[in-house]
C-alpha cells in the first residue's frame, strides 16, 4: 500500500514540479527518490544504477538515441539560420492568405516536423511569423497555439509513415519494423486528427469572433516578432524545400525500391543498402538528416560562410532536449523496478480487453506515469511490447497503434506555452483537445476499423 501511494505521490509531484517550471533534472531525481524510498529500493541503487544505467536508464536512452537527436538538431539549426524554414512559411502564407491563418499555421508546422525539423525549432520559426498573422486576422493566441500543437506535435510525430521522429524510431528499433510500419493505419489516423482538430479550432474561432475575443499582444511579442526576418530575406521557397525533400527521399527510397521489385534486400549493392536501412532504424534517418544538412550548406550561402559555427550551435541545441527526455525516462527506469509497476504490468495483460485496446490503455497509462510520450513509449516497448507480440498482435500494427496512443503526454507543451507567453489557464483547454482528445479518438477509430477487418 505504501509503495503504491509512493508511486502516485512521485507521479503527482513530477507533474506539479514540471508545471511550476522546476528544472526537469531536479524534478526527476527528486521524484525518483520519493518512489525509491516508498517502495523499499535502496537510494544509492535507485540513483546510481536504475536511474542512469538500467535497461531504462537515462544515459542508456541518451547513448542509444544521441546520434538521432544530434543530427535532427543540427538540421533544424541549418534550416532556421539560413531562413529556409522562414521562406517555406512565408510561401504558404502567401498562397493561403491571412484568412486561413489556422490552416497556414498547422500546415507549416506539419511540413517542417514531417521533414525532420525538431519541434522546438518549428515553434521558434512559426511564432514570430504568427504574431503578424494573428494581429491581422485578429486571431486569439490560444487558437494559434492549438493549431501549432496540432501541426507540430500530433500526427507528424507518431502517425504519418516515414517520419524521422523519435517516436517512430523508438518503435522501429524495439520491434524490428521500419519507419513505414502500419502505413495505412497512420494515414487514417492522420486524416482523422487533421479533420477533427481543424474543425475544432475553426469552430472556436467563429465563436470567439461572435463574443468579441481577438488577438491580445503580450510583453514578449515585439521581441519575438523581430526574429521573423524581412520577407524575401531567405532563399526561394522551392530551393528551401530541397533539404526536406532529401530527408524524406532518403527515408522513402528503400521502401520504394522494395515495392518496385527491382531490388531484393541483401542482394547486390542496392540490396545491401536497402538491407542496411531496414536493420538500422536509428542510423538511417540520422544519415538522411546529415545528407539534408550537407545539401542545405551547399545551397544556402549564409550557411557556407558560417558552417562550423552553425553546426556547433545545432549540436549544442541537441543536448537539452536529449537530456530532458532522458531524465524523464530515468524516472521511469526507477518506477519499473517497483512492485507496483510489476503488478500493473501483470494486471493490464489480464484485463478482459481486446489486445489492441489493451495496448492503447497500457501505453497511455505508462506515458502518463512518466509524463512523457516518448518516455512512456520507450518503457512500454522495453517492458510490455513482447507480451502483446506473443498474443498475436502484428509488429507493424503494434508499432503504429502504440505510437499514436502515446501522444496524450507531451513535455513540449510547457516549452510552447513559455515561448508564446501563455499559461495553462489561458491555453491548455485547446491544447488538451488537440493533443489528448483528438489523438485518442483517432486511435480508437483505427482500433475499431482493425477489429472488423
Amino acid at each position: 500500500m505504501l509503495g503504491n501511494l509512493g508511486l502516485l505521490l512521485g507521479l503527482v509531484l513530477l507533474m506539479f514540479m514540471a508545471l511550476r517550471g522546476v528544472n526537469i533534472f531536479i524534478a526527476a531525481l527528486t521524484c525518483s527518490l520519493v518512489v525509491a524510498l516508498s517502495n523499499g529500493l535502496a537510494a544509492p541503487q535507485a540513483l546510481l544504477e536504475f536511474f542512469p544505467f538500467g535497461p531504462l536508464g537515462a544515459f542508456t536512452f541518451a547513448g542509444k538515441f544521441f546520434v538521432l537527436f544530434l543530427c535532427g538538431a543540427i538540421f533544424g539549426k541549418a534550416m532556421a539560420t539560413s531562413q529556409a524554414a522562414n521562406s517555406i512559411a512565408q510561401a504558404i502564407i502567401a498562397t493561403l492568405g491571412i484568412q486561413r491563418t489556422l490552416w497556414v499555421t498547422m500546415l507549416v508546422c506539419a511540413l517542417l516536423t514531417y521533414g525532420g525539423v525538431v519541434v522546438f525549432v518549428v515553434i521558434f520559426t512559426m511564432y514570430p511569423l504568427g504574431i503578424t498573422l494573428m494581429r491581422e486576422a485578429n486571431l486569439p493566441k490560444r487558437l494559434f497555439c492549438a493549431a501549432t500543437a496540432l501541426g507540430a506535435g500530433t500526427f507528424t510525430m507518431t502517425a504519418l509513415p516515414g517520419t524521422p521522429s523519435i517516436h517512430n524510431v523508438i518503435a522501429a528499433s524495439a520491434l524490428g519494423t521500419d519507419l513505414f510500419a502500419g502505413a495505412w493505419i497512420g494515414l487514417l489516423a492522420s486524416v482523422l486528427m487533421v479533420g477533427l482538430g481543424m474543425a475544432y479550432v475553426q469552430r472556436e474561432w467563429r465563436v470567439a469572433r461572435e463574443r468579441g475575443e481577438g488577438f491580445e499582444a503580450n510583453a514578449q511579442d515585439m521581441r519575438m516578432e523581430q526574429l521573423a526576418g524581412a520577407p524575401g530575406a531567405g532563399p526561394h521557397w522551392g530551393v528551401a524545400l530541397l533539404p526536406i525533400v532529401v530527408v524524406l527521399g532518403v527515408i522513402v527510397l528503400p521502401r520504394l525500391l522494395l515495392l518496385s521489385g527491382a531490388v531484393v534486400s541483401g542482394q547486390g549493392v542496392l540490396g545491401q543498402v536497402v538491407g542496411f536501412s531496414q536493420q538500422q532504424p536509428i542510423i538511417w534517418p540520422s544519415l538522411a538528416l546529415v545528407l539534408a544538412t550537407a545539401v542545405a550548406v551547399a545551397l544556402f550561402p549564409g550557411l557556407r560562410r558560417n558552417t562550423v559555427a552553425v553546426l556547433g550551435q545545432g549540436a549544442d541545441d541537441s543536448i537539452m532536449p536529449l537530456l530532458n527526455t532522458a531524465a524523464v525516462i530515468g524516472f521511469g527506469g526507477v518506477v519499473t523496478q517497483t512492485t507496483g509497476f510489476s503488478q500493473f504490468s501483470q494486471w493490464i495483460l489480464t484485463v478482459d480487453l481486446p489486445p489492441l485496446l489493451s495496448v492503447f490503455a497500457s501505453v497511455s497509462v505508462v506515458s502518463g506515469i512518466v509524463g512523457s510520450s516518448s518516455g512512456g513509449l520507450q518503457i512500454f516497448m522495453q517492458t510490455l511490447a513482447t507480451k502483446y507480440l506473443e498474443m498475436g498482435v502484428e509488429p507493424e500494427i503494434l508499432h503504429r497503434i502504440a505510437n499514436i496512443a502515446s501522444l496524450p503526454h507531451c513535455g513540449a507543451v510547457i516549452a510552447m506555452l513559455m515561448i508564446m507567453g501563455l499559461n495553462h489557464r489561458q491555453a491548455y483547454k485547446d491544447i488538451f483537445v488537440m493533443t489528448v482528445m483528438v489523438p485518442v479518438i483517432a486511435v480508437l477509430c483505427c482500433i475499431g476499423v482493425l477489429s472488423v477487418l
